[in-house]
């Protein structure tokens, strides 16, 4: 039996022209080998399994071959070629610098370039993975780097090309490969698969595709395994079924439980699908990415981003035009959040149940909020968009009347009731005025106009309601009303009690007054209560204008009477050393310092 080689190895490419979705970088590449315009140091960087070291290879086996053709390419025949092919060739040198990342490592290196090739015109020295290198191993390389000799050649290959230092960054030439198309994997699979004899569907290898996210080694090695699971028949279903990846039939339907706010049918389907062993977290992961897609089929100059089967595509923009975009978006929202919040829920199926909860009744919230902000308006609007509106009016009620004498005069005649008359519609109803009668006066306590707005109220009660006069403050009256407060401050545990008791007031003019404290922290227990007192001292003082300003003056003196300040630190050591002097001696003895 034949000894198995992977697919990704067995039909590596051996010339530019073969190498898959990097056109930019082979057509540069071979211009400059005919062009003779090779630079001493390349940097290869970009995603995994996109043909960084196989373009490697290519380069040094092609700037080596004896008879090179016309448009760049090795002839594949030559000497140089068959031993490069076989991997016996001596002017190649490959380092992987994951586990050689050491100075050592690049001194042997460095080392080795100083001997020129036996045969052929350069040697080429390729260092993958070369963001591993250490930064001491990096300052050793640097020179050589810099100025190697004519016959070396250094190709660098990465996929963190922010992990290399600038000053290597500075001495190549930097070629960045992207990630292979959707459309380019599949066609190089069929490629294979024809080669191989396996049968594969073109929805099975598309989906492949999606799988690899862009690296052609990924997909050939599900692919790979997909034909060992198959027996060499690669179908849509044992696809599914190798890759664990849910069905999209399974998305539509549930899309259409979430339109037709069908609660139960989603929770029987979420059932089924956890039946079958999916995760949580995945389904929301899919069912977001179906929800965006449907997003991107619902412009048609977008829809090429779709990425998906073929055979669902025809089924992705009929839905998507059933479906309202304001839905989808915010159907989006609740599955990012959920989907960011499931690792910290225990109970990890309540979550996407929940979840499955806020998307079937999303178009009643959203139904909700839109009428009750902007329903009633579109019905005015609609109103009166008419070209010419009748309305019926309403019969007048007429205002009582009351003679000077007491005595209620006779109504007005009643206009009619019902009159029809062509006029633009007026939300603000029409009152007739009322016609009084001779010798009678229209009752005060009733409004002859009706008042729309909180001034005219202000303005109308300010002329009805009585001016009550405010007591002008006096000493007595306020350091009575002032210790009660502070009594009641006490009573409540209050801890600005004390503040309250050692300052003094002093009135200023007759609707205000000062509040002296000694320090900022009684000042600040002041500013604290200062509101509720006024609000106390307005109403025990009859003084709807009191205003209370409070200032911070630490040289008052406390006045006789009063309550007694209590001593600093300083002040009660003070007293301390006049009635023992011994103290004093102590502390110079000891060299204590006063405690602040």
């Amino acid at each position: 039996m034949d000894k198995f080689i992977v697919s990704a190895r067995k039909y590596r490419p051996q010339n530019f022209d073969t190498v898959v979705g990097q056109q930019h970088i082979t057509t540069t590449l071979k211009n400059a080998i005919r062009q003779n315009q090779l630079a001493h140091a390349f940097l290869f960087c970009g995603p995994r399994g996109v043909g960084k070291t196989t373009c490697a290879r290519i380069l040094a086996k092609t700037i080596n071959c004896e008879n090179a053709t016309a448009d760049g390419e090795a002839c594949n025949e030559c000497t140089s070629c068959v031993s490069f092919n076989h991997g016996s060739s001596l002017n190649i040198h490959e380092l992987d610098a994951a586990s050689n990342n050491s100075v050592d490592d690049i001194r042997t290196l460095v080392d080795q370039v100083r001997f020129a090739p036996q045969a052929g015109k350069y040697k080429v020295y390729i260092i993958d993975e070369v963001h591993m290198l250490s930064s001491a191993a990096f300052n050793a390389f640097l020179k050589t780097l810099e100025e190697p000799p004519p016959y070396a050649i250094f190709i660098l290959a990465t996929t963190e090309k922010h992990k290399i230092l600038p000053t290597i960054l500075s001495r190549c030439q930097i070629f960045d490969f992207k990630r292979i198309t959707t459309n380019d994997t599949v066609e190089h699979m069929e490629n294979i698969c024809a080669k191989e004899g396996v049968k594969a569907d073109k929805a099975s290898l598309q989906l492949i595709a999606q799988k690899s996210e862009g690296c052609m080694r990924d997909a050939l090695s599900i692919m790979d395994k997909i034909v060992s699971f198959s027996n060499g028949e690669v179908s849509y279903d044992n696809t599914l079924e190798h890759l664990n990846i849910l069905d999209e039939d399974y998305y539509f339907r549930l899309m259409d439980f979430m339109h037709q706010q069908d609660l139960t049918g989603a929770l029987l389907l979420y059932e089924d699908i956890n039946r079958k062993g999916f995760e949580g977290d995945l389904v929301l992961n899919g069912f977001a990415s179906f929800i965006r897609n449907l997003l991107v089929s619902k412009d048609e100059k977008v829809v090429a981003l779709l990425d998906t089967v073929e055979r669902f595509k025809e089924k992705y923009i009929t839905t998507a035009k059933q479906i309202a975009t304001p839905l989808l978006v915010s159907a989006l929202n609740i599955l990012n959040e959920s989907e960011i919040n499931y690792r910290s829920a225990r109970n990890k199926r309540l979550h996407v149940e929940l979840t499955l909860i806020k998307l079937c009744y999303l178009q009643q919230a959203m139904q909700l909020s839109v009428d009750e902000n902007s329903v009633a308006k579109k019905k005015l609007t609609e109103s009166r968009n008419g070209a010419l509106a009748f309305k019926q009016l309403q019969p007048v009620a007429l205002k009582t009347i009351v003679s000077q004498s007491g005595q209620k005069a006779q109504p007005l005649p009643q206009q009619e009731a019902k009159l029809t008359i062509a006029e633009e519609p007026d939300p603000r109803p029409v009152t007739p005025p009322v016609q009084p009668v001779p010798g009678t006066a229209i009752r005060q306590d009733i409004p002859s106009k009706k008042i729309g707005s909180l001034e005219k109220l202000r303005k109308q009660f300010k002329e009805t309601a009585p001016a009550k006069e405010d007591k002008p403050l006096e000493e007595a009256s306020l350091l009575e009303a002032w210790q009660k407060f502070t009594q009641v401050l006490k009573d409540n545990k209050n801890p600005a009690a004390q503040s309250f008791a050692l300052a003094t007031v002093k009135i200023v003019d007759t609707s205000s007054f000062y509040v002296y404290t000694s320090n900022p922290i009684e000042n600040r227990f002041v500013e604290i209560t200062k509101n509720e007192a006024a609000a106390f001292l307005k109403e025990e003082l009859q003084n709807a204008q009191l205003q209370i300003f409070n200032v911070i003056n630490p040289n008052r003196q406390v006045e006789e009477g009063t309550v007694e300040k209590p001593l600093t630190a300083i002040d009660q050591y003070q007293k301390i050393i006049a009635k023992y002097p011994l103290v004093q001696q102590l502390k110079e003895k000891l060299k204590l310092e006063l405690g602040r």
